[in-house]
Protein backbone atom coordinates (compact mmCIF):
# COMPACT_ATOMS: atom_id res chain seq x y z
CA UNK A 1 0.00 0.00 0.00
CA UNK A 2 1.25 3.16 -1.03
CA UNK A 3 -0.05 6.67 -0.10
CA UNK A 4 0.99 9.71 -2.22
CA UNK A 5 -0.15 13.65 -1.76
CA UNK A 6 -0.80 14.53 -5.97
CA UNK A 7 -3.52 12.71 -8.05
CA UNK A 8 -0.94 13.37 -10.95
CA UNK A 9 1.96 11.66 -9.52
CA UNK A 10 3.68 9.43 -12.32
CA UNK A 11 2.64 6.09 -9.78
CA UNK A 12 -0.83 7.20 -9.56
CA UNK A 13 -0.69 7.01 -12.98
CA UNK A 14 0.93 4.04 -13.88
CA UNK A 15 -0.88 1.99 -11.64
CA UNK A 16 -4.22 2.91 -13.29
CA UNK A 17 -3.00 2.63 -16.26
CA UNK A 18 -1.81 -1.27 -15.31
CA UNK A 19 -5.31 -2.20 -14.05
CA UNK A 20 -4.68 -1.35 -10.40
CA UNK A 21 -7.28 0.46 -7.72
CA UNK A 22 -7.02 3.66 -6.09
CA UNK A 23 -8.22 5.28 -3.61
CA UNK A 24 -8.59 9.60 -4.26
CA UNK A 25 -10.95 12.18 -3.84
CA UNK A 26 -12.97 13.08 -6.63
CA UNK A 27 -14.89 16.33 -7.05
CA UNK A 28 -17.84 15.10 -4.30
CA UNK A 29 -16.18 12.55 -2.27
CA UNK A 30 -12.83 10.36 -1.79
CA UNK A 31 -13.60 7.29 -4.35
CA UNK A 32 -12.65 3.37 -5.25
CA UNK A 33 -10.98 4.15 -8.82
CA UNK A 34 -10.15 1.76 -11.09
CA UNK A 35 -9.76 1.98 -15.29
CA UNK A 36 -12.89 0.98 -17.45
CA UNK A 37 -10.47 -0.86 -19.68
CA UNK A 38 -9.90 -3.53 -17.21
CA UNK A 39 -12.50 -5.75 -16.22
CA UNK A 40 -10.49 -7.61 -13.38
CA UNK A 41 -10.28 -4.12 -11.96
CA UNK A 42 -13.59 -3.57 -12.12
CA UNK A 43 -14.43 -6.40 -10.12
CA UNK A 44 -11.97 -5.88 -7.98
CA UNK A 45 -13.79 -2.64 -7.32
CA UNK A 46 -17.09 -4.49 -7.04
CA UNK A 47 -15.63 -6.99 -4.37
CA UNK A 48 -13.64 -4.47 -2.27
CA UNK A 49 -16.29 -2.67 -1.60
CA UNK A 50 -19.37 -5.74 -1.13
CA UNK A 51 -20.85 -3.50 -4.12
CA UNK A 52 -24.00 -5.24 -5.83
CA UNK A 53 -23.23 -6.89 -8.60
CA UNK A 54 -26.11 -5.58 -10.96
CA UNK A 55 -25.53 -1.96 -9.94
CA UNK A 56 -23.30 -0.02 -12.59
CA UNK A 57 -20.44 2.36 -11.00
CA UNK A 58 -20.27 5.80 -11.96
CA UNK A 59 -17.36 6.49 -14.96
CA UNK A 60 -15.67 9.03 -14.86
CA UNK A 61 -14.61 10.82 -18.20
CA UNK A 62 -12.50 14.51 -19.17
CA UNK A 63 -15.26 15.58 -21.22
CA UNK A 64 -18.28 14.80 -23.00
CA UNK A 65 -15.96 13.82 -26.43
CA UNK A 66 -14.71 10.88 -24.28
CA UNK A 67 -17.77 8.91 -23.65
CA UNK A 68 -17.95 5.96 -25.46
CA UNK A 69 -21.04 6.29 -27.68
CA UNK A 70 -22.57 9.68 -28.45
CA UNK A 71 -25.12 11.05 -26.51
CA UNK A 72 -28.58 11.16 -27.65
CA UNK A 73 -30.00 14.53 -29.02
CA UNK A 74 -32.30 15.03 -26.05
CA UNK A 75 -29.71 14.83 -23.73
CA UNK A 76 -27.24 17.16 -25.63
CA UNK A 77 -28.33 20.70 -23.90
CA UNK A 78 -28.75 18.90 -20.07
CA UNK A 79 -24.66 18.10 -20.65
CA UNK A 80 -23.95 21.58 -21.87
CA UNK A 81 -25.14 22.94 -18.41
CA UNK A 82 -24.66 20.07 -16.52
CA UNK A 83 -20.71 19.31 -17.33
CA UNK A 84 -17.82 20.33 -16.26
CA UNK A 85 -19.33 19.55 -12.39
CA UNK A 86 -20.82 17.52 -9.40
CA UNK A 87 -23.78 16.40 -11.71
CA UNK A 88 -24.13 12.67 -12.78
CA UNK A 89 -26.02 11.78 -16.19
CA UNK A 90 -27.26 8.15 -16.55
CA UNK A 91 -26.99 7.82 -20.39
CA UNK A 92 -27.70 4.71 -22.72
CA UNK A 93 -24.77 2.64 -23.90
CA UNK A 94 -24.47 0.95 -27.24
CA UNK A 95 -22.79 -2.96 -27.41
CA UNK A 96 -19.70 -1.14 -28.27
CA UNK A 97 -19.58 -1.28 -23.97
CA UNK A 98 -18.95 -4.43 -22.59
CA UNK A 99 -21.91 -5.88 -20.05
CA UNK A 100 -19.56 -6.04 -17.26
CA UNK A 101 -19.35 -2.41 -17.07
CA UNK A 102 -22.77 -1.61 -17.32
CA UNK A 103 -24.23 -4.95 -15.81
CA UNK A 104 -26.52 -5.39 -18.29
CA UNK A 105 -28.56 -2.19 -17.73
CA UNK A 106 -27.56 -0.66 -21.11
CA UNK A 107 -26.68 2.21 -19.47
CA UNK A 108 -24.09 4.31 -17.51
CA UNK A 109 -24.04 6.77 -15.15
CA UNK A 110 -21.05 9.41 -16.18
CA UNK A 111 -19.79 12.42 -14.88
CA UNK A 112 -17.42 15.23 -15.76
CA UNK A 113 -15.37 16.76 -12.61
CA UNK A 114 -15.20 20.32 -12.50
CA UNK A 115 -11.90 19.64 -10.91
CA UNK A 116 -9.24 20.79 -13.24
CA UNK A 117 -6.52 18.50 -12.34
CA UNK A 118 -8.79 15.41 -11.95
CA UNK A 119 -9.87 16.20 -15.60
CA UNK A 120 -5.85 15.98 -16.24
CA UNK A 121 -5.53 12.97 -14.80
CA UNK A 122 -8.73 11.15 -16.36
CA UNK A 123 -6.72 12.57 -19.69
CA UNK A 124 -3.57 10.42 -18.92
CA UNK A 125 -5.45 7.44 -17.54
CA UNK A 126 -8.44 7.37 -19.34
CA UNK A 127 -11.91 6.79 -17.92
CA UNK A 128 -12.43 5.35 -14.64
CA UNK A 129 -15.30 3.67 -12.44
CA UNK A 130 -15.30 5.69 -9.37
CA UNK A 131 -17.94 4.92 -6.60
CA UNK A 132 -17.37 6.13 -3.26
CA UNK A 133 -14.80 5.01 -0.91
CA UNK A 134 -16.81 2.70 1.05
CA UNK A 135 -18.26 -1.11 1.50
CA UNK A 136 -21.61 -0.94 0.20
CA UNK A 137 -23.98 -0.36 3.17
CA UNK A 138 -21.13 2.24 4.84
CA UNK A 139 -20.64 6.02 5.55
CA UNK A 140 -18.29 7.25 2.60
CA UNK A 141 -15.04 8.29 3.50
CA UNK A 142 -14.24 11.46 4.44
CA UNK A 143 -10.83 11.46 4.64
CA UNK A 144 -7.83 8.92 3.64
CA UNK A 145 -7.31 7.55 6.85
CA UNK A 146 -11.30 6.84 6.84
CA UNK A 147 -10.51 5.13 3.60
CA UNK A 148 -7.69 3.12 4.73
CA UNK A 149 -9.18 1.90 7.67
CA UNK A 150 -12.00 0.24 5.25
CA UNK A 151 -9.61 -0.99 3.23
CA UNK A 152 -6.18 -1.54 4.37
CA UNK A 153 -3.69 -3.40 2.18
CA UNK A 154 -6.97 -4.08 -0.46
CA UNK A 155 -5.85 -0.91 -2.34
CA UNK A 156 -2.99 -0.38 -4.17
CA UNK A 157 -2.77 3.47 -4.00
CA UNK A 158 -4.10 5.89 -1.77
CA UNK A 159 -3.89 10.07 -2.75
CA UNK A 160 -4.10 12.04 0.31
CA UNK A 161 -6.15 15.30 -0.96
CA UNK A 162 -7.27 16.05 2.49
CA UNK A 163 -10.53 16.46 3.71
CA UNK A 164 -13.94 16.34 1.40
CA UNK A 165 -14.11 19.58 0.72
CA UNK A 166 -18.15 18.84 -0.20
CA UNK A 167 -18.82 15.73 1.72
CA UNK A 168 -22.31 14.89 -0.44
CA UNK A 169 -22.33 12.65 -3.66
CA UNK A 170 -23.16 14.64 -6.87
CA UNK A 171 -26.71 14.76 -7.96
CA UNK A 172 -28.34 11.96 -10.28
CA UNK A 173 -30.06 13.05 -13.08
CA UNK A 174 -31.67 10.59 -16.30
CA UNK A 175 -32.39 13.20 -19.26
CA UNK A 176 -35.76 11.50 -20.76
CA UNK A 177 -36.65 11.79 -24.42
CA UNK A 178 -39.48 13.75 -23.74
CA UNK A 179 -37.07 16.32 -23.08
CA UNK A 180 -37.86 16.05 -19.37
CA UNK A 181 -35.32 15.15 -16.68
CA UNK A 182 -35.81 12.37 -13.70
CA UNK A 183 -33.82 13.46 -10.81
CA UNK A 184 -32.98 9.99 -8.99
CA UNK A 185 -30.54 11.98 -6.10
Amino acid sequence: MKIYDERLHPEVIRCLRSGGVVVLRTDTLYGVVASVLSQAAVERVYRLRHRNAKKACIVLVASESHLPTPPPIYAEQVLAHAWPGPVTVILPVDNVVPEWLHRGLKSLAFRVPADPELRELLLKTGPLIAPSANPEGEPPAETIEEAVDYFGESVDVYVNNGHVKQGEPSRLIKPLPDGTIERLR
